[in-house]
């Protein structure tokens, strides 16, 4: 199961996010988000996000 998050929600972990289409279907696209800061703006409306690669290099991570 994927988790749909929206344009301006803040972005659960840092990594590349891939904007998915409004009925679910891959658009090719990815951008790159930091933890805790909102997600950009989508190309059209009703795309979201879902993480396709996790960041490896600990960023946002609590120490």
């Amino acid at each position: 199961m994927t988790n749909n998050l929206k344009p301006g929600q803040p972005a659960p972990n840092s990594g590349e996010y891939e904007i998915r289409g409004p009925r679910g279907g891959d658009t090719g696209q990815e951008r790159t988000a930091i933890q805790g800061k909102p997600l950009p703006p989508t190309p059209k409306a009703g795309q979201t996000y879902t993480l396709h690669r996790p960041a490896h290099n600990g960023a946002g991570k609590k120490r």
